[in-house]
């Protein structure tokens, strides 16, 4: 697996077939059916059983959506116990045996990527992976989304060859391409690359031009890093209420008992 990988998605070439969904699909062993509009499925058409799907924009433009794959990736960042991680070549996997379900990854990531699997007995949060594991053992060459295609609207690469080739298309074709290429510096850069011409910053929450060469986890970590406080204030919060509580049912006891009131904790 190459370091350092990346993927350029030319909007102007995309048709909307959606083969790189049903790629995505069969790579990763998800349903092919999808299931009905409910809890968990986002008006993007992203869901725990669907890591990219394809946006309809007015004027016929289709805009694929998938994990951005962060430089600096805010899931990791306010994931309290590690399911999420940045590998040493650069995309961002998950680790569902360690994951505790706080879903602090769906609520930091800036381009509403992380679903949760709100209808499975064991759930976990899925996403994009960028086809990791499949890469690194060799079974592929390319993310199955690239290869699968038809129009290569979708490239990959190393970043530095994404970027340049992204370059290369605006300043060729300036009549075809908004003077920007989403993700170069967005949020502190991501490794899915965008050329198009519309604006795509409804891609994610606030416009992420705002936000250029500002890694979001330095704002998610002077958040996070008073959870471990906030626990254990809950937790003394919870233990001082019990302990009022219990104190008073004792007493209530005692008095019907018609002997003196017991103090909490001791053993009866």
């Amino acid at each position: 697996m190459i370091r350092d990988p990346a993927i350029l998605n030319d909007v102007t070439r995309c048709i909307g077939c959606e083969e790189c969904v049903a790629a995505c699909k069969k790579v990763n062993g998800l349903p092919e059916e999808d299931p009905p509009p409910r809890r968990g499925r986002s008006a993007d058409g992203l869901s725990a059983t669907r890591w990219t799907s394809i946006v309809r924009r007015p004027g016929g433009q289709s805009v694929r959506k998938q994990c951005r794959h962060c430089l600096e990736p805010a899931c990791v960042s306010v994931c309290p116990v590690g399911a999420l991680q940045r590998t040493a070549a650069g995309p961002v996997v998950y680790d569902k045996s360690l994951c505790m379900g706080c879903r602090y990854c769906m609520m930091g990531c800036p381009y509403g990527i992380p679903h949760y699997e709100w209808t499975s007995a064991s759930p976990s949060v899925r996403k994009c992976v960028l086809c990791f594991e499949q890469l690194r053992r060799g079974e592929i060459e390319r993310p199955a989304c690239v290869t699968a295609c038809p129009k290569e609207a979708t490239s990959f690469g190393t970043r530095e060859e994404m970027l340049a080739e992204a370059h290369r298309r605006i300043e060729s074709e300036p009549q075809r391409y908004v003077p920007h290429v989403w993700g170069e510096t967005e949020f502190g850069g991501t490794r899915v690359l965008y050329v198009a011409g519309i604006d795509l910053s409804f891609l994610a929450w606030a416009d992420p031009r705002r936000y250029a060469g500002q890694p979001l986890p330095v704002r998610t970590w002077s958040a996070l890093r008073h959870v471990p406080l906030e626990f254990a204030g809950v937790g003394a919060l919870m233990t001082g209420i019990w302990w009022i509580i219990e104190r008073r049912r004792r007493r209530e006891r005692e008095q019907r008992a018609g002997g003196p009131p017991d103090t909490p904790g001791e053993a009866r």
